[in-house]
């Protein structure tokens, strides 16, 4: 059973940093797109940054430059670093996984709006101006 559990959100001022993590067990495919989404009040789901079994990284325009997206095999963990927070990254954010890395491109592309099959129930995070 796939199970991703999501840490480290919270209340950080605008201009800080964050790090979240999520666990990831039960997962043991050598192919997939691993990524980050998130959800803001009033708002649909986006995804927001991914990496894939080729350690491609990818990031929607609006958190490039200032969030990184990592894993650590040996932990079976994924991070996401946030750094220069801004009130408009409040949100639900979660974590989640697909068995296939093409997953990873679709949603680069906008051909698919989540496109994975294996969630995390999320951690929210703050940001006050």
């Amino acid at each position: 059973q796939v199970q991703l559990v999501e840490s480290g959100g919270g209340t950080v001022q605008a201009g800080g940093s964050l790090r979240l993590s999520c666990a990831v067990s039960g997962f043991t495919y050598g192919d997939y797109c691993m990524g980050w989404f998130r959800q803001a009040p009033g708002k649909e789901r986006e995804w927001i940054s991914t990496i894939d079994s080729d350690n491609s990284a990818r990031y929607i325009d609006s958190v490039r430059g200032r969030f990184t997206i990592s894993r650590d095999n040996a932990k079976n963990t994924l991070h996401l670093e946030m750094n220069d927070l801004k009130p408009e990254d409040t949100a639900m954010y979660y974590c989640a996984v697909n068995p296939s890395a093409y997953t990873c491109k679709l949603l680069e592309a906008g051909l698919t709006q989540h496109g994975m099959d294996y969630w995390g129930k999320g951690t929210l995070v703050t940001v006050s101006s």
